[in-house]
């Protein structure tokens, strides 16, 4: 394989010698069993790190404990500061941690260096946020009292992140969290440990040469089981879950259970609907961006397309025909569109969905399929279908994390195709394409799309850091990154103050002594 720099991206980033196979960070807790970190690429020991032991977890939260201390105390423009000087560090560092993120992870270098960027923009976002942590002042009923709400921080936050944004996910929750006043302790998807070993060292230099504690930022690696060390440790009073409906489901009652607080981030089913008006020049790469980016490993990417019956041949030919145009192969080659899925269990899990769509009754229209030969030796590497299906199949109202895309049809008005769109149980991203206004605002009313993010003339992927990200249903009604979704890291305060000689009580109440 060519070498494409990636070598020299893991000793920039303060790994080892990718031959030597070991990797470790400024500061490391863990004493547990070997995690080996495969590329997707071409199949290759990237590095190991060492899994968090129950004895290394007390050590990794006494120390965010005790960094909360000094952390809260921090005036939030000085918190911002850091947050600015983590942001500038990624600026210089956006090459190499792009390169591990694609070869790690296996998404295009494109889209590895665009998830740093995301990082590099939610700090940007933090940085004057952290002078705007308002909270109000209320009307008090009674004479000489005046009522306010304040926000102070949460304490310690709990990040469980998914594989598929191995970096971008934790960014969004720890630059809020920390100019909220918060420290975090991540557990990174075992998939991709050395994406995180990487952040922590870049961080925790920041913390180094500010004297700072580095209990700030810690990260546990490991399997589902490092995962339930923080969604049942009371010490953490909010966990911010990324991954699948069924992990949020275990996450959400472990922590409920607590009366703790959660973030749940999970599945998404997104659609886009194509009505007789749409350009396809802007239907055709933004569908086929959103099915095929990350090949198919987001949970935005879009997993149907609803056309209108009176344009659905014209459409269908011409996503089929942008099909054939796509490249796969090594993501850090930029001649590539696609890179691999992220393992051979995703391979398996792929090739079984569409045998169950072909049982269900789809036709298939572009044949997916694994691909093999020298440059895809991973065993990892997949093409991109297209199948003709239905709505009700069992199979389509799944998520299935791969490049599949279902195509539908939806006659007469687009109420109906809203309907079909409504009709999974996940609700994450939606997307309209129409050049028609009433069209447009129908499926942006309260009638319409009933996902947490409703675009339109644009694909359903590739969100940008000032909007609130997250879903409905059982996408979980968590929001990350930009508005007010920085409200969840902290804890609300209503404050009521007599500034007179009486004490006259709420509701006009006579209390007599």
């Amino acid at each position: 394989m060519k070498d494409f720099g990636i070598k020299q991206a893991l000793q920039t980033l303060g790994l080892q010698d990718i031959n030597n196979g070991t990797a470790t960070g400024l500061h490391n807790f863990s004493n547990g069993e070997i995690i080996e970190s495969y590329s997707p690429v071409d199949g290759k020991l990237i590095g190991k790190v060492k899994t968090t032991t129950k004895e290394d977890y007390e050590k990794v939260v006494v120390a965010a404990t005790d960094a909360f201390l000094v952390w809260r105390n921090k005036p939030a423009p000085q918190r911002g500061e850091i947050v600015r000087q983590f942001g500038n560090k990624l600026r210089d560092l956006k090459e190499p941690l792009g390169k591990l993120v694609s070869y790690e992870m296996g998404k295009s270098l494109q889209e590895g260096l665009g998830e740093v960027q995301e990082m590099i923009d939610i700090c940007d976002f933090a940085v004057g946020l952290s002078r705007q942590l308002n909270g109000q002042t209320i009307p008090s009923e009674r004479p000489s009292h005046v009522m306010r709400e304040q926000w102070h921080p949460i304490g310690i936050v709990g990040i469980i992140s998914a594989f598929n944004f191995p970096v971008a996910v934790w960014a969004w929750n720890t630059a809020l969290a920390w100019i909220c006043g918060d420290v975090c302790i991540w557990k990174p998807s075992e998939k991709t440990p050395l994406c995180s070993v990487a952040c922590q060292n870049i961080m925790a230099s920041i913390l180094k040469e500010n004297n700072l504690p580095e209990g700030i930022s810690c990260i546990i690696n490991g399997d589902f089981k490092v995962g339930e060390m923080i969604t049942s440790d009371t010490r953490i009073p909010l966990v911010s879950a990324t991954g699948s409906t069924r992990m949020g489901r275990i996450v959400g009652a472990k922590v409920a259970e607590r009366f703790g607080k959660t973030l749940l981030e999970l599945g998404g089913n997104n659609a886009i609907i194509i009505t007789p008006t749409a350009d396809l020049k802007v239907v055709v790469p933004g569908a086929v961006f959103g099915a095929v980016g990350t090949c198919g490993q987001r949970c935005t990417s879009t997993r149907r397309l609803i056309i209108h019956e009176s344009v659905y041949n014209k459409v269908r030919d011409a996503i089929v025909g942008a099909y054939k145009q796509i490249k796969i192969g090594n993501p850090l080659d930029e001649n590539n569109h696609v890179g691999p899925l992220i393992d051979k269990a995703a391979v398996h899990k792929y090739l079984a969905a569409i045998e169950k769509a072909k049982a269900e009754g789809g036709t298939v229209l572009v044949e997916g399929d694994v691909l093999v030969g020298k440059d895809y030796n991973s065993g990892c590497y997949v093409k991109p279908a297209i199948i003709e299906a239905e709505n009700h199949f069992e199979i389509v109202q799944h998520e299935t994390f791969a490049p599949i895309l279902y195509l539908m049809k939806y006659a007469g008005e687009v109420e109906n195709a809203i309907e079909k769109q409504n009709g999974v149980a996940q609700g994450l991203s939606s997307a309209i394409m129409t050049n028609e206004l009433k069209e447009a605002e129908k499926f942006l009313s309260y009638a319409g799309s009933d996902c947490g993010i409703a675009n339109v003339n644009i694909g359903t992927s590739g969100a940008e850091i000032g909007g609130a990200f997250g879903g409905e249903k059982e996408t979980g009604g968590g929001r990350e990154s930009g508005s007010d979704a920085w409200k969840v890291y902290m804890r609300r305060q209503t404050n009521t103050i007599n500034y007179s000689n009486e004490l006259p009580l709420a509701q006009g109440i006579k209390f007599d002594l």
